[in-house]
């Protein structure tokens, strides 16, 4: 299974990756959106781990091109993010977000466990 993660702060990649592989997943790493949007669609991921703030931009242009191309909007997206409490969940969800995660709260097997959900 490929995962395509969308972060710009190189330690969270670094563990977040790790994590990943070490669960015997295929991770491809951008961190912005705008080569984002070509990894995906070179990769064709299974899941998509998403922060909301990048440098240069958010995360949103990217949901919106996501689901303007019929077949990247079906690729599931965990949105990672220090801004969850003030995020709606029900906002997302037409965007393909299926978890939101609190990375101040969060413990790495809530995210391994939000893709593992994805990924059976």
């Amino acid at each position: 299974m490929n995962i395509v993660l969308v972060e710009d702060n190189i330690l969270l990649s670094h563990q977040f990756r790790r994590i990943f592989e070490k669960n015997g997943y295929d991770v491809s790493v951008s961190p912005h959106a705008v080569g984002a949007i070509d990894l995906i669609d070179e990769m064709r991921p299974g899941v998509i781990v998403l922060d909301m703030l990048l440098t240069g931009s958010t995360a949103l242009p990217l949901l919106h091109e996501l689901q303007s191309h019929d077949d990247l909007a079906r690729i599931p997206v965990v949105m990672v993010t220090s801004l969850a409490p003030d995020l709606s969940f029900e906002t997302l969800k037409p965007y393909g977000v299926t978890h939101l995660l609190d990375k101040a709260t969060m413990h790495p097997d809530d995210l391994l466990a939000a893709v593992r959900s994805l990924t059976l």
